[in-house]
Parts: C-alpha cells; sequence; structure tokens
C-alpha cells in the first residue's frame, strides 16, 4: 500500500513534467525608429511563440497597449506567429511606449480558462527628416 507521502510525490511529479517545460515568447519585430509619416500611422509587429500544448490556438488576442489605450492586432498573412496593427502618433509626438499583451485560453478541467502574457516596454522614435 502507498503512503500519503508517495502519492504526493508522485503527483507533484507528473504535475511538474507536465507544466515545467512549457514556455512562451513575445518577440518585438518593429524597428526602434520611423520616419515621421504624413498618415500619422505606424505599424507595430510582433511574433508570438509558445509550446504550451494546452493553448487554444483560436482563442489567443494580441493587442498593442500605448497608455491606456489598446489596439487589437491581427495576423501577419502567410507569417505564422506574427502579428501586427497600426498605431497612430499625433504630429508633434516624437516619442511613444508601448508593450504587447497576448490574452489566450488554455484547456483546463472542467472548462478552458483566461491567462495572457505581456512583454517588457518598448520605445518608438518618430524621426523627423531634416532638410
Amino acid at each position: 500500500m502507498l503512503k500519503p507521502f508517495q502519492v504526493w510525490l508522485g503527483l507533484f511529479v507528473l504535475l511538474a513534467m507536465g507544466t515545467g517545460c512549457a514556455t512562451s515568447s513575445i518577440t518585438n519585430l518593429t524597428p526602434s525608429d520611423f520616419p515621421r509619416f504624413d498618415s500619422g500611422l505606424y505599424r507595430i509587429e510582433a511574433a508570438w511563440r509558445s509550446n504550451q500544448r494546452s493553448i487554444q490556438e483560436d482563442t489567443i488576442e494580441p493587442v498593442v497597449i500605448v497608455g491606456t489605450t489598446h489596439y487589437p492586432m491581427q495576423p501577419v498573412p502567410y507569417a505564422e506567429g506574427r502579428w501586427e496593427t497600426m498605431v497612430p502618433v499625433k504630429p508633434d509626438q516624437e516619442v511613444i511606449h508601448y508593450h504587447f499583451k497576448f490574452n489566450f485560453i488554455y484547456s483546463a478541467v472542467p472548462e478552458g480558462r483566461p491567462n495572457s502574457k505581456r512583454s517588457p516596454e518598448y520605445r518608438l522614435d518618430i524621426v523627423s527628416e531634416e532638410l
């Protein structure tokens, strides 16, 4: 007969094996500076990679957050794991600070649970061309 300690140890080992290897990463693909565009719109792009098999792929909802404003991202056509959006920058603004947040649902019992991963903050400089 198994002792309570052996049962708990076995459950711990199984849990560690099932969750210890799952990793997710967000890579910023946006240059650190752009020339000023007349449109005032700037493409912000990121790559998302995860080996966590329990993530429900169709529930991934990434956003770019600038201050308190969220800009939903769209998948980049023909590029797996890449996401982009256009962010407006005021004509007199020279810098924006932003980060990414990837919201998703992962499979759990009895039903899926929400989770998210957030990137560090990044800086984008808007450079005016001098003549």
